[in-house]
């Protein structure tokens, strides 16, 4: 007679750890929830030119939804896409994207996601030289292939009239890590130069026929502030962040062009985006377009095996392509097109 009692009392005990374990399941907000303590880590890692773009979004992320913690290292676009191969993350990031030889490697299939773009300035550290020093075509290729040395070089003063500048070395900084970057000012250099085209050539790691290296956009910053006379490749982000000058470019208008939000938005206007949505223009055509622009890409598996991460990694990307765009302008990155948003969204669908 004692057990139906005991039973009796432990009834309300029951019915509240029943209601409890279904506030776990369920969460209390529109973000992923699950059971047990609820949380979950999205790991990730690639290319250094939009980190800081994504780290920002994935701390605001994590503010409205505490439960979910996403890691990212800024390796590169290399050791993104090698370790993405390998499965050791569960997304990654490139401003090359992926080779078709390189996705055909990775059996869970990819997506790739231009999420942001941006513009790759040459930052240079020369005392006493104007704060935005024109570079030409013709100034800029000779500087990284080794044939013009001097900062005083006719080919650099001409666009420059009145501009002090010292017979100073040249230093070139470039990159020491497969990166995205490299690959796009490298794709560039070769659109607008038949001797750097049949020369280093373009791709994530090139030779360089001069200079020093510096490992990801902020080991080149760094090198180019504490090297006089340096001058280098970064992203506009960490050169905007930082400080540090930027050379207006000659673009394929013959104009003079500084990398901003508006120059940037009218190189993108030419890119029109196939099914795989990967596409670069390397030299854009529009008279006021900055001549150096790129997408940046995430790359997800089309099949995870656990679907909590797939589905918490969608609500992420939903995020950046949402509130997200709106931080773009802030930290020097250019919004993507209303356009290329819809076609993000529209590719998510073949993640589960």
């Amino acid at each position: 007679m004692r057990t139906p009692q005991k039973n009796i009392l432990l009834l309300p005990l029951c019915v509240a750890l029943l209601v409890l374990c279904g506030r776990l399941v369920r969460g209390s907000g529109p973000g992923p929830a699950f059971a047990q303590d609820g949380q979950i880590t999205l790991q990730g890692t690639g290319a250094t030119f939009p980190a800081p773009l994504y780290q920002r979004w994935f701390n605001e992320y994590n503010k409205l939804h505490s439960n979910v913690q996403i890691n990212y290292q800024a390796l590169g676009s290399g050791a993104g896409i090698k370790q993405f191969q390998q499965g050791l993350v569960n997304f990654a990031a490139s401003d090359a994207a992926m080779t078709d030889k390189e996705m055909a490697a990775v059996k869970q299939g990819v997506v790739l996601l231009p999420m942001t773009a941006g513009s790759i300035v040459l930052t240079y550290n020369v005392p006493d030289a104007p704060s935005e020093l024109k570079l030409s075509r013709e100034a800029y290729t000779g500087i990284f292939l080794g044939k013009i040395t001097q900062w005083n070089d006719p080919a650099i003063a001409k666009p420059n009239p009145g501009a002090k500048l010292p017979d100073t070395k040249i230093t070139v900084v470039t990159r020491s890590d497969g990166s995205g970057t490299t690959f796009v000012f490298t794709s560039h250099l070769s659109a607008i130069s038949d001797a750097w085209k049949n020369g280093p050539g373009f791709g994530t790691t090139v030779n360089f026929p001069v200079g020093v290296a510096g490992k990801g956009n902020p080991g080149v910053a760094a090198l180019i502030k504490q090297t006089p006379g340096a001058i280098g490749y970064v992203e506009f982000g960490y050169a905007k962040e930082t400080g540090m000058p930027m050379a207006p470019l000659e673009n394929k208008s013959g104009n003079f062009i500084k990398a901003d939000l508006e120059s940037g938005k009218k190189a993108l206007a030419s890119i029109e985006l196939p099914p795989n949505l990967r596409a670069w223009i390397p030299d854009p055509a529009a008279p006021d377009a900055y001549p150096i622009v790129t997408y940046t890409w995430l790359l997800c598996y089309k099949k995870y095996d656990d679907p909590k991460i797939a589905q918490t990694l969608k609500l992420v990307i939903l995020y950046g392509l949402g509130p997200g765009q709106n931080l773009s302008t802030e930290l020097g990155y250019i919004p993507l097109p209303d356009n290329v948003v819809a076609a993000v969204k529209q590719a998510l669908g073949q993640i589960s």
